[in-house]
């Protein structure tokens, strides 16, 4: 099982504009946690690690999408899966915040000796 989950963590992408939020990252430090002795690790429950797997696995090869083909490749938007990627690239999302917030919020911010989130404690 181990050796099954590395391969698929060395197959599996990492996005880099998805920073602390992407599935490949997260997929490869559940594994480490979950196998900490590697192989010689022992599986509580092996039929539901076996089930996790498969599941993985589907993701990974896109059973779904070959399965049930999409007509167009847009979203109820209109929006394209490279509009879609570019609009939740973590700095994008940044940037979409820092222009929620208001401009005194903004000033202080960057005035401020303290972190923003010692502010809210």
């Amino acid at each position: 099982r181990y050796r099954r989950f590395l391969k698929l963590c060395e197959e599996w992408p990492v996005e880099e504009t998805k920073r602390h939020r992407d599935l490949g990252v997260f997929l490869r430090q559940r594994v480490a946690q979950a196998f900490r002795e590697g192989e010689n690790t022992q599986i509580a429950d092996p039929e539901t690690c076996d089930r996790m797997y498969e599941s993985l696995v589907r993701i990974h090869t896109n059973y779904y999408k070959n399965k049930y083909p999409r007509l167009k490749d847009t979203s109820f938007t209109g929006l394209t899966v490279e509009d879609c990627k570019m609009i939740l690239a973590t700095d994008i999302l940044k940037q979409m915040e820092d222009m929620k917030k208001g401009t005194w919020r903004k000033l202080r911010e960057k005035f401020s000796a303290k972190k923003p989130e010692e502010d809210s404690k």
